[in-house]
């Protein structure tokens, strides 16, 4: 693994886990992740997208297979050193309640012998990084901080040593919706200047469609159904378990993660001023329509800068969510058996999703 670099691959082949009372919690599972991307693992309880987190920095020990990180196969590296280099992120967070959250961010630093001044350092930058002033929160308590700050803390921790990954198990579901939504903004913001390598595991497609590069649809003991980005994802599931997974409001997902289609606007009015309603061309049709609903038309001006490039209707946004550009049937995932009937919620084993 080259610690110079601030995000890695990561693959695994054919990786399993089965516990000694024979529980299969993941079959066969192969997928790559790509450096510096978001990959979400999703599917019902029980179908093995936490212990799949899990067996990439070896809380859990796979029964078979091989997971490779920046081509480095992680069974030939020291544990404990290996987490060092991963950032890991959990749904209560862990932070060490009777430690400050300073020294609650410098905890893998400390342990790879930084100097106190590098530590401090990288203390302060993280903790204004996740949005948290180092002067008001830096030598407050874990209990003395709300849910929501405490999650940042928790990320702010699982970067500090700079690791090319970062592994979140469900962070953002012990919250209220409001501040999970605040959350889930910060974490867009933020890997948006940090670019690392993030595996997230949730129950939530809402949330999958909304911080995810790529999702990954686990099935029952971690087969995978479908790997692709969100739109594709919404406007063409490979089976019938994604398509009832993803949930028959699809359609209105997709307008969120699909960007207004410059090639399809209709001719903008003479002059190309700007005037009446009026939507970024950086905008989604979500966006777009949003605005439709609230001002009351049906058309709408697009703006790039102060120029008016085009005009967008309801008709049009209809169209575009109807046949997106990349709604070609996908490519179908050979790693176990495709699910074609009804989602079955299994309970997980020891807690694990």
């Amino acid at each position: 693994m080259d610690g110079t670099r601030s995000a890695a691959p990561i693959s695994l082949e054919r990786v399993r886990k089965q516990y000694p009372d024979g529980t299969v919690a993941v079959e066969s599972l192969t997928l790559d992740i790509a450096a510096g991307e978001t990959t979400v693992l999703i599917g019902p309880s029980g179908c093995g997208k936490s212990t799949v987190l899990r067996m990439i920095n070896r809380l859990v020990e796979p029964s078979g297979g091989l997971i490779r990180l920046d081509g480095a196969d992680v069974s030939a590296v020291d544990a404990a050193k290996l987490r060092r280099s991963i950032g890991y992120v959990i749904q209560h967070v862990g932070l060490f309640p009777h430690q400050t959250v300073r020294t609650n961010v410098g905890t893998v630093p400390r342990l790879l012998g930084w100097s106190k001044t590098r530590v401090r350092e990288r203390t302060e930058e993280l903790l204004t990084l996740v949005g948290l002033d180092p002067d008001r929160f830096g030598s407050r308590y874990p209990h003395e901080l709300s849910g929501g700050q405490r999650q940042r803390v928790g990320v702010a921790r699982a970067l500090a040593a700079d690791p090319v990954v970062l592994l979140m198990d469900e962070p953002f579901s012990a919250v209220d919706p409001i501040v999970r939504g605040r959350l889930q903004d910060e974490f867009r913001r933020l890997q948006g200047t940090v670019r690392k390598t993030v595996v997230l595991v949730t129950h939530d497609i809402d949330e999958a469609v909304r911080l995810g590069d790529r999702i990954a649809v686990l099935s029952e003991h971690g087969h995978l159904q479908q790997f692709d980005p969100p739109a594709r994802l919404l406007a063409a599931p490979a089976n019938d378990f994604v398509r009832e997974f993803v949930g028959g409001e699809r359609g209105i997902k997709l307008l969120a993660v699909t960007p207004i289609p410059r090639d399809r606007l209709r001719p903008a009015a003479a002059g190309g001023s700007v005037a009446g309603v009026v939507v970024d061309a950086s905008a989604t049709l979500q966006d777009a329509l949003a605005v439709m609903l609230r001002e009351g038309t049906a058309v709408v001006a697009v703006r790039d800068g102060d120029e008016v490039v085009g005009t967008l209707t309801a008709e049009d946004v209809v169209a575009a969510v109807a046949a997106p550009a990349d709604a070609a049937p996908a490519e179908p995932v050979h790693d176990g058996p495709v699910h074609e009937g009804p989602v079955h919620k299994e309970p997980a084993h020891k807690g694990e999703g």
